[in-house]
């Protein structure tokens, strides 16, 4: 019975579902139509690090976004954070945060997205105290701006941030923490950067075939084989896959440099009908009139 509970627990949702959760380490990913018999998650009964992560996938239909939200619970703060949320799912997130009984502090993005309006402006003015962030490469406007290298803490666990530009130029990937006090196996939010058998466009926002293979290659393709993979969007109902997936079967990013740009150059993609409108905005924040506000670099 326990062992069921716990299955019942720990599993990803189907696609009609808007979130799946996680407290402990999933050991290996599944799709959404994957079964929970097939779908393998477990928990690492060696390290009292695996309990301290919240961790929840959420997903937006209309442009396929996912955001997630990740805290540190065995913290008396309980502080949290969300990554790439969507202006017209803020309404749930916070209420999820405040359901779980949590303290949001930032609300960052992977990049300047073209496909939607990012929630985190909105998610300040309902929530005063939480901080904006994006790259410093991305040339918007938010309260912390993050370049590669720097860790951003949540209570005692952190992300790591690496440089990945291609799909735009301040594309960023953020990393849970290696040290023996962070939850493992690693994950990684990719943002664009690296979809599930895929990746994002290039042809547009300062993007390069050229930049975005070196940054796949040299910032994700070197973590550790099992560091799972989040991206910002996926269209085929896949929620998670890892490093050493997407170096086996990625159609785009398996090929020679030679090769991946001719196919990106070949994609013959239609014009984004959100990017007018999106990345006006997200250059802001999120808010167009949001206020002349000055930056500080995250040093922590």
């Amino acid at each position: 019975m326990l062992r069921i509970s716990l299955l019942r627990f720990l599993s990803l949702p189907s696609r009609s579902s808007s979130s799946s959760s996680l407290f402990f380490n999933p050991v290996s990913p599944c799709s959404h139509s994957q079964s929970m018999a097939t779908c393998a998650y477990t928990t690492s009964s060696d390290s009292a690090s695996s309990a301290k992560l919240l961790f929840r996938q959420l997903f937006e239909k209309e442009s396929s976004t996912y955001t997630y939200l990740l805290a540190d619970v065995a913290h008396p703060d309980r502080p949290a954070l969300l990554i790439d949320p969507v202006d017209k799912m803020v309404d749930r997130d916070i209420s999820l945060v405040k359901e779980l009984g949590l303290k949001l502090i930032y609300a960052m993005n992977t990049h300047v997205h073209a496909d939607h309006v990012t929630g985190t402006g909105l998610i300040k003015t309902k929530l005063p105290g939480v901080k904006s962030i994006i790259s410093k490469a991305s040339n918007s406007k938010a309260d912390r701006l993050i370049e590669a290298g720097e860790k951003i803490h949540f209570g005692d666990l952190f992300l790591e941030v690496r440089a990945t530009p291609g799909h735009t130029l301040g594309c960023v990937t953020y990393v849970t923490g290696d040290g023996p006090n962070q939850p493992q196996p690693r994950m990684a939010f990719t943002g664009d950067a690296l979809l599930i058998r895929g990746c994002g466009r290039t042809d547009f926002q300062g993007g390069s075939s050229h930049q975005l293979y070196k940054s796949v290659h040299s910032q994700i393709f070197t973590l550790p084989k099992n560091t799972l993979i989040y991206p910002a969007h996926d269209y085929k109902g896949f929620s998670v896959s890892t490093v050493g997936e997407e170096m086996l079967y990625n159609p785009r990013l398996t090929k020679d440099e030679e090769t991946f740009q001719n196919i990106m150059e070949n994609l013959k993609l239609s014009y984004p009908k959100m990017i007018d409108i999106a990345v006006p905005a997200n250059m802001v924040c999120g808010l167009q009139d949001l206020s002349e506000r000055p930056v500080e670099s995250v040093s922590n």
